[in-house]
């Protein structure tokens, strides 16, 4: 039976949101509360309040999931009660912290704007200036927040960008010590195999030999047949403890200066019996094609003394184009193979990832007569290195961490943008608002001011006592009446001022003639 842990990090993230939705609740639902259950009571008050504290509830959900959808919950709640207007800018800063792209806010946006315009000026029958003061509200209420929380969303991704960039670039130079590590430990297993491992078997081919020597008494026998027992042991440790330390596509390093042909002789002083055909020219190959020539004549020569002892070998090494042929031939041991732990294959593994990495092609296998033969094809002139010869990529079996692998030049172009996108929405979030700001004043003016305009010299031309209808320059309509206004039968007009056309003349008419006329302060 599993028991859950209710102190779990996903537990935990999730009481976190549902806490701080509550917390957002209860704030945005203060004005409208407040509002609702304060006296005088209208009929049907508490149902009313009611539904609205559920808009704001369905608005903290949206926020959530549907980002903008909460904003626009809001802005049709304050049609109905303008206390609404409190909470569009915490869900307008909601939606630009939560929204990646920009393209469906914009459209939201500009959906507010078209319905409410048509709402205010077409149905409602609002006057110019009201459109222009809910239109200023939506901007910085609703526009500025979010370009706001925008900016907020950006800052955290540049954040985030930087955090990347400083793991890849922790994990590359992890990365390039884990690869001279590992590039270490396989040149140190490549020469115990190929230095160690020869000689371990030419010694133990030399005292299998005084095991089977016809001349030599009994005690000396047996002392010959446990020398080469124990170096037979030696050689299966040797191998375990290269398993542990080799990695498939590790280099190895051969005695400095040592050729193909000394190879061969020292087996030959050990009692091997090796002929050697060589091609004029073949000692003067590519170091990597002569590096991987050594190690298949090595191992090859070793796998015979240690499982084929007194079998002639034949090793060849020809050329043929722009091909170096390398062969390694040995008959069946005579007498049949010596006692010893099976091979692992291990040598064969490394010398074929060798000669891949060198660009030839490998075949090792048992021959019908019970033999065994090593071929390989080299390229006569020097490959391209790869990467993994050079160092510039792990083994295949290396240790990789957990988590995500970006490489450090990507990570510093994910930064560079995440910076990118910051100051543009900086730039963006300053002069944005302005920029709305203009516009809708460049909108509003030419519509409030359309025949209001009365100038200084007109004004002052108007003699008190004349009728309206002979007032010369009077503009066809008046503003709008302000609601301070204390006056009957009084107009007013602006003198054009920039961008709110405020009223700045004051007629007054009685019995339809001038009765008074005055400029009101600004």
């Amino acid at each position: 039976m599993r028991i859950l842990d209710s102190s779990s990090p996903g537990r935990l993230d999730r009481r976190r949101r549902l806490l701080s939705d509550v917390l957002l609740w209860a704030v945005v639902a203060a004005p409208v509360g407040y509002a609702g259950f304060s006296p005088p009571y209208a009929p049907y008050a508490v149902p009313l309040v009611v539904g609205k504290l559920v808009v704001l509830g369905a608005a903290v959900v949206a926020s959530r999931r549907q980002p903008l959808l909460a904003p626009v919950l809001v802005v049709l709640g304050s049609v109905i009660d303008g206390n609404f207007a409190f909470a569009i800018p915490v869900f307008s800063y909601l939606a630009g912290r939560r929204t990646a792209s920009v393209g469906p806010a914009a459209g939201v946006f500009v959906l507010i704007v078209g319905g409410g315009t048509a709402l205010n000026l077409g149905l409602l029958g609002t006057g110019a200036a009201t459109w222009f003061l809910l239109a200023s509200v939506l901007l910085f209420a609703a526009v500025f927040p979010w370009l706001v929380g925008r900016y907020r969303r950006q800052q955290q991704e540049l954040a985030d960008a930087g955090r990347r960039h400083v793991e890849a670039s922790t994990r590359e130079q992890r990365g390039a010590a884990e690869r001279i590590r590992l590039r270490e430990r396989a040149r140190i297993a490549g020469e115990m195999h190929d230095s160690l491992g020869h000689d371990l078997s030419l010694i133990a081919l030399r005292a299998a030999a005084l095991e089977v020597a016809a001349d030599l008494d009994d005690r000396h026998r047996a002392a010959a047949g446990e020398l080469r027992a124990s170096v037979s042991a030696a050689t299966e440790r040797l191998h375990e403890i290269i398993g542990v330390l080799r990695e498939e596509g590790g280099s190895s390093v051969r005695p400095s200066g040592e050729t193909v042909a000394e190879l061969v002789e020292g087996a030959r002083e050990a009692g091997m019996a090796v002929r050697m055909e060589a091609a004029p020219g073949a000692a003067e190959l590519p170091a990597m094609t002569g590096h991987a020539a050594h190690r298949i004549v090595r191992e090859a020569l070793t796998n015979a003394a240690r499982y084929a002892p007194g079998a002639p070998v034949e090793v060849s090494v020809t050329r043929a184009g722009d091909r170096v042929e390398v062969a390694v031939v040995n008959d069946a041991p005579p007498a049949g193979p010596l006692p010893a732990p099976p091979s692992q294959g291990s040598g064969l593994l490394a010398l074929a990832e060798r000669v891949r990495l060198a660009g030839g092609t490998l075949h090792a296998g048992p021959r019908t007569d019970g033999g065994f033969a090593v071929r390989a094809a080299l390229p006569a002139t020097g490959p391209v290195e790869t990467a993994a010869e050079t160092g510039l990529v792990a083994p295949s079996d290396a240790v990789v961490e957990p988590g995500p692998s970006e490489r450090p030049v990507d990570a510093e172009r994910r930064l560079h943008d995440a910076r990118r996108r910051v100051r543009r929405s900086l730039l963006v979030a300053l002069v944005a608002p302005v920029g709305f700001a203009l516009v809708l004043s460049l909108v509003y003016y030419p519509v409030a001011t359309a025949g209001t305009v009365l100038d200084r010299a007109t004004f002052d031309q108007m003699r008190l006592g004349t009728a309206r209808s002979e007032l010369a320059g009077l503009p066809r309509r008046p503003l709008e009446r302000p609601t301070t206004a204390d006056r009957d039968g009084c107009e007013y007009y602006t003198d054009g001022n920039f961008p709110l056309a405020q009223p700045t003349w004051r007629l007054c008419f009685t019995d339809g003639r001038l009765a008074s006329k005055e400029w009101i302060a600004q």
